[in-house]
């Protein structure tokens, strides 16, 4: 019996699914792979996934390595260095701070972490209220325990710095700065746990903050994204939703940089000291 069109589409559509399964198999820690490893992996049979593999080869998905092993292929270098692929965290970021700047109403920031241990300002994408939250310090460094920004990336760094920056000193710059190594320590625990920080007023005077770590393609923390604005907009309630939206929103920069939801798992088990 002739295939019918939808029967024939729903093939497609199953080995595209197949093929992108085998993809995501190769990362860092596994950068070649053989059939039983990828059949295993996929849950596919050995057949079908040297069926795909062969597709996958003649479109330069994959490269066959040594020892019938396969690598991920030259089209996939080649379209991540086609300039269609952002090229770091500020430009992966910047979009999707212009959608959480419309969606929330405030300031939306991107922050890189810095190899020293400290953040900066990227860019910003600043609110239209009259009085609103303006990032000045671009490319200053500040320390990571000041503010929803810094303790969302403190928070997912592996668990020995993280007791590096809480064996002190820590600085109080506001009255509500957070000093205390015990409370500072059981709030990790609860960004790791939500996804995102929160301030009020402990960096910068009258402004409240909520901000998510991005990931990069290792699982390791590289950066945030953050809504914040003054403190008469945005009590905890509001916070906790923002939090929710700006998670979501650093994940999808985290995947545009390569992140995985395995690779991020691991890099939070590491910052939980398991």
């Amino acid at each position: 019996m002739q295939e019918t069109r939808d029967e024939v589409r729903r093939g497609s559509v199953q080995s595209i699914d197949r093929a992108v399964a085998i993809l995501r198999c190769f990362d860092v820690w596994t950068p070649d792979l053989g059939i039983s490893d990828l059949a295993r992996a996929t849950g596919l049979s050995t057949s079908t996934v040297h069926r795909l593999l062969l597709a996958m080869q003649e479109n330069g998905l994959v490269r066959q390595t040594a020892h019938r092993r396969y690598a991920i292929g030259p089209l996939v270098a080649q379209l991540a260095h086609s300039g269609g692929i952002p090229a770091g965290l500020r430009d992966a970021a910047m979009p999707v701070l212009r959608g959480l700047r419309d969606d929330t109403g405030e300031t939306a920031a991107v922050h890189e972490l810095l190899p020293s241990g400290q953040r900066v300002v990227l860019d910003q994408v600043e609110s239209h209220h009259q009085l609103r939250r303006t990032y000045t310090e671009f490319g200053l460094p500040v320390a990571l325990p000041l503010g929803a920004p810094g303790k969302a990336l403190l928070a997912f760094l592996p668990f020995e710095q993280q007791q590096e920056v809480l064996a002190g000193p820590l600085e109080q710059v506001l009255p509500a700065t957070i000093t205390d190594p015990v409370v500072l320590a059981e709030q990790f625990a609860e960004i790791r746990r939500r996804g995102y920080a929160m301030s009020r007023t402990e960096r910068t005077p009258g402004i409240c903050s909520v901000a998510a770590p991005v990931f990069g393609y290792t699982g390791q923390v590289a950066g945030c994204l953050s809504v914040s604005g003054p403190e008469m907009r945005m009590p905890v309630e509001q916070l906790e939703a923002y939090g929710m939206r700006v998670a979501a929103g650093a994940w999808s920069v985290s995947e545009l940089l390569g992140a995985t939801p395995a690779a991020r798992d691991r890099g939070t088990a590491l910052a939980g000291g398991r």
